[in-house]
């Protein structure tokens, strides 16, 4: 099993969904985030005084998945999160050792 850990632009996020909807996975978590890279941030101005906007929203999707779906998952975040511009963000894979489901004790696979 392993762990998609995706940060993206929240105007994206139904788009992605979408599209991970289609590969076949059934669930993901969503978590609203705030950060900044290469991006850096930019300056606005409130009621005439200008500030620094450091960190920027992003929004979080974390999915856990059987071995063979990773590929069709990373392929369909990255073609639908991209605009070609700076900030567009990271997909991250990690491995997971176990999974279980609280309600019914399943393990593993099935507890996706």
């Amino acid at each position: 099993m392993k762990k998609i850990e995706a940060i993206i632009k929240p105007f994206k996020l139904d788009e992605v969904k979408e599209a991970l909807q289609e590969v076949g996975l059934q669930g993901i978590t969503v978590t609203e985030a705030k950060g900044f890279g290469r991006q850096k941030g930019h300056t606005e101005l409130y009621r005439g005084a200008e500030y620094v906007v450091d960190f920027l929203p992003k929004v979080k999707i974390e999915i856990v998945l059987a071995d063979d779906l990773v590929e069709k998952a990373v392929e369909a975040i990255q073609s639908t999160a991209q605009t070609g511009r700076i900030g567009d963000g990271k997909i991250f894979i990690s491995s997971i050792e176990e999974a279980i489901r609280i309600r019914t004790g399943e393990t593993g696979v099935e507890a996706l």
